[in-house]
């Protein structure tokens, strides 16, 4: 991430978009689980996991990096709170059936080690900006966070790629939202998309899910770039409680249904 985009923090755009993403980004989720742990393969439903399923993740990342940049001034309480929703959730998400008896941890923890890296990125920036970091430093940390991406890539949910989608809508988000008179100025933040473009292209395995995942960053993106403004207020928003409990709440639901029909994995 350069100093340019991330050292100066653009002014505070129209955030009017995130209502509708997140009504969009909870019912795209509840879709996306409902037909992989509860519909019968001879529904054939699969097609929905791979298409309006892939919305979900990359709309909760984008959103939790545009408001780690402009709608709060602590990003690491941020992921803290984030970080409380998985923990809340695991119980239920560790039975559903899974291939695999490896221990998984959730989506959330995917988007707060996310935000956790974009800020401690802005402090490392910030101190060795002022020239206040020991030198060992400036390099061990940078190594150190390095060795726990690879490390935390094996136990969370989306992975590698999927730990880098908020620092990289975070660069890019960045970028779009400063305005730039010279063409290199305008430049600039069109070459910080390519990092979430490439990650979001790494993410997921057939073509129609990455197609979803791409799309979904552009759309993103084209808010970032300025369509924010022409987003109206959602008559309907969602009342916070339901925002926060839905994630841990419908896996619950879900693992009920699994247990009725003796079906949940146990841990």
């Amino acid at each position: 991430m350069t100093d340019a985009t991330l050292a100066n923090t653009p002014a505070r755009p129209v955030s009017t978009w995130t209502g509708w993403g997140q009504w969009l980004a909870l019912i795209t989720m509840t879709l996306d689980h409902g037909v992989r742990y509860l519909a019968p393969d001879a529904w054939g439903l699969e097609w929905i996991g791979a298409s309006l399923g892939r919305i979900a993740f990359p709309l909760f990342a984008g959103m939790v990096a545009w408001h780690g940049l402009f709608n709060t001034r602590n990003p690491l309480r941020y992921a803290r709170r984030i970080l409380v929703i998985g923990l809340v959730a695991q119980l239920p998400f560790m039975l559903m059936p899974r291939a695999s008896d490896a221990l998984l941890l959730n989506v959330c923890f995917t988007l707060a080690l996310g935000l956790a890296a974009v800020a401690w990125y802005q402090r490392w920036n910030i101190r060795w900006s002022a020239g206040s970091l020991p030198r060992w430093q400036r390099v061990g940390e940078p190594l150190l966070m390095l060795s726990a991406w690879f490390l935390a890539g094996n136990w969370v949910e989306y992975g590698h790629a999927g730990l880098l989608l908020v620092p990289a809508f975070t660069l890019a988000i960045a970028g779009l939202a400063q305005t730039g008179e010279t063409r290199r100025e305008r430049l600039v933040p069109v070459a910080g998309t390519l990092p979430l473009l490439a990650v979001a292209g790494l993410m997921n395995s057939s073509a129609m899910a990455k197609s979803f995942t791409v799309a979904t960053c552009l759309g993103v993106l084209l808010l970032a770039a300025g369509a924010h403004a022409a987003i109206p207020r959602i008559p309907w928003p969602m009342p916070r409680r339901l925002w926060l409990a839905w994630y841990p709440a419908h896996f619950t639901a879900i693992a009920a249904l699994l247990l009725i029909v003796g079906q949940a994995a146990w841990p």
